[in-house]
């Protein structure tokens, strides 16, 4: 890791020189304060918020990133997180990774204010993780298969999760099957496409480009899809819902097009959040072991922070929950 001696060498100043500058002291000159910045650039140097350049000792803390801390399926890993935090006589710090590079999950990351870190935002890039990971500075990340010094990564099997919604429709007669995905940049979303695209192949069907519509993952998202898909007329026997959150607003949706559920539209969902079971119908979906992820991305950073050796990457099954949405329709059965 570079060091302010590094970047005062780079920039050919006196180490208070490039103290001064990178401190945005009035003192140095715009030239040299830009010479100073680029150094720091150049090697990747971030000033420590806590310590500056004198070695880092143990804060006792670790941070949970998340993309936004508002959201059944976050609360689950967060408590996850936290008991295994606790456990080990550790703080945990959860912040929201919204703001981007300038957010203060990234600076968490730079600067190195915690001991190391979970990570479940797709907006925090592959760069600036691999950057800042390090086997001082250990980080897992639960939303991509990235792996590094001092990186691990720990999912779920999204794509045999969307190839078993969508088989377990399939076989319930279902042939016209609707896909609402997330954001097209997550990791999550594009593996579940992938395992619906599977089931849909293997059993000579085809996806009808007006029954994919995005819902961001989020349960407003999935109302408004859901009402776009309806508007169309066309209607499919059945819906994959990326995530529950949109298979809750879809159903909502429904509901007020004058549709049933299952009666009209057979649904299915991806997370299993404790919702799913109280929502009307019972919601039919993949159950993913959040508690389970949240704790075992916790211990893998501990026996990190301890000096013990583990995989780059882990991968964890998910299992079909089978509720009330889904009925079977002998109609579309072929002979």
């Amino acid at each position: 890791m570079a060091t302010i001696k590094d970047v005062a060498k780079l920039a050919g100043v006196a180490l208070s020189t490039a103290s001064y500058a990178l401190s945005g002291d009035s003192k140095v000159s715009a030239k040299t304060k830009e010479k100073v910045l680029e150094a720091a650039r150049q090697l990747n140097y971030y000033k420590n918020g806590f310590a500056m350049d004198l070695k880092r000792s143990r804060t006792n803390t670790i941070a949970l990133i998340l993309t936004d801390l508002s959201g059944p399926y976050y609360s689950e890993l967060i408590r996850s997180v936290q008991d295994v935090a606790l456990s080990n006589g550790y703080d945990l710090v959860a912040c929201s990774s919204m703001g981007g590079k300038g957010s203060t999950a990234v600076k968490y990351l730079r600067e190195k204010r915690v001991d190391g870190a979970i990570v479940l935002a797709q907006n925090i890039t592959d760069e600036i993780l691999l950057n800042a990971a390090s086997s001082s500075f250990p980080i897992i990340v639960m939303d991509r298969l990235t792996t590094g010094e001092g990186l691990i990564s720990v999912v779920v099997d999204g794509e045999l999760g969307g190839y078993k919604a969508t088989r377990y429709l399939i076989d319930k007669g279902h042939r016209s099957i609707a896909f609402i995905s997330g954001p097209a940049n997550s990791y999550d979303n594009s593996v579940r496409y992938q395992g619906y695209l599977r089931a849909m192949h293997e059993a000579g069907l085809e996806e009808k480009a007006k029954w994919r519509l995005s819902g961001n993952f989020v349960r407003e998202g999935g109302y408004k899809a859901t009402k776009m898909m309806l508007m169309q007329g066309e209607i499919p026997s059945a819906v994959f819902y990326g995530n529950d959150e949109m298979a809750i607003g879809g159903i909502k949706a429904m509901e007020e097009g004058g549709y049933s559920v299952p009666g009209d539209i057979s649904v299915i969902g991806f997370d299993d959040i404790q919702l799913a079971e109280y929502v009307q119908p019972p919601l039919t979906t993949i159950h993913q072991p959040m508690y389970d992820s949240g704790s075992l991305a916790g211990h893998l950073l501990f026996q990190l922070l301890n000096d013990e050796q583990v995989n780059d990457s882990y991968k964890l099954k998910v299992e079909l929950t089978e509720r009330q949405s889904v009925q079977t329709v002998v109609s579309e059965i072929k002979s």
